[in-house]
């Protein structure tokens, strides 16, 4: 199994998908637990609900589980969100806060699998993207994600649909962080925020570098937007899709246009 799945487009936008792989070696999956074994915190459906958003976007996702290792945390372990839970480069528990492990990877076990997927991830993302932006002058990265509406553990109440990340504004032009939220916020029977519970996790801070032509984005979609329910056994619904989806493509396309006028920006 490659850890990596690339399709490299004509478009200055690059989808980064680091949390819809659901594959686990078998001897890493019999160190899970019952309720491990489950993947429930995969961002189930996210590569099918993103297929053909926009034509010529990049695509680069990762194959393996969150549980195998974290394609979308520091590869040093620090803290995405410090004082808040949160889940490691390896995560020890699920979104609920319980435990998901048999036996716990030890040291070793993190760097060997750190070698064998989190590292081959990021040298495609990185060279994707270097090779978007020697094309067009420019790269977005627009990094896919989803994740259950209500998880007590993680956030209080119920998340907004769509949650915008830029890390406070500091990984992309400004003009992205508004083309975005505008849209979100005239999509009729959605809610959204920005820089909310969800900031933007490690790959948008790490490769949103404006100042270099690297912009970064993140996108986490409230599950309830395009599953039927968010429990097993998380079935893609169709009809929710095909509304959400138009949405989707504006925001893509927005961004889009707006890329020629970032050479040189930051």
């Amino acid at each position: 199994m490659t850890p990596v799945d690339v399709f490299q487009g004509d478009s200055p936008i690059v989808l980064g998908l680091p949390h819809t792989g659901t594959y686990v070696p078998d001897d890493i999956m019999a160190d899970l637990n019952p309720r491990g074994r489950r993947l429930d915190d995969t961002d189930w459906h996210i590569h099918t609900l993103y297929d053909g958003v926009l034509a010529g976007a990049s695509t680069v996702r990762a194959t393996f589980h969150r549980y195998v290792i974290d394609a979308n945390r520091d590869p040093s372990g620090v803290s995405l969100y410090p004082g808040q839970n949160t889940t490691g480069l390896v995560p020890l528990t699920d979104f609920d806060g319980h435990d998901i492990w048999i036996n716990p990877p030890d040291e070793a076990a993190v760097k060997a699998r750190q070698a064998a997927y989190h590292t081959p991830y990021h040298a495609a993302l990185q060279a994707e993207l270097e090779r978007v932006r020697d094309v067009h002058g420019v790269a977005i990265l627009y990094d896919c994600h989803s994740i259950r509406s209500g998880i007590p553990f993680l956030f209080d109440g119920t998340l907004p649909d769509f949650n915008i990340g830029t890390n406070m504004g500091t990984t992309c032009a400004s003009g992205i962080e508004i083309a975005a939220q505008t849209v979100c916020n005239a999509a009729s029977g959605y809610t959204s925020i920005t820089n909310g519970r969800f900031k933007g996790g490690w790959t948008t801070r790490h490769y949103g570098q404006p100042d270099k032509g690297m912009h970064a984005i993140q996108m986490e979609l409230a599950q309830s937007t395009y599953l039927t329910a968010e429990t097993s056994p998380w079935t893609f619904d169709d009809n929710k899709a095909a509304v959400l989806r138009p949405h989707l493509t504006s925001i893509l396309t927005q961004l889009a246009v707006l890329a020629p006028s970032l050479k040189g920006t930051s």
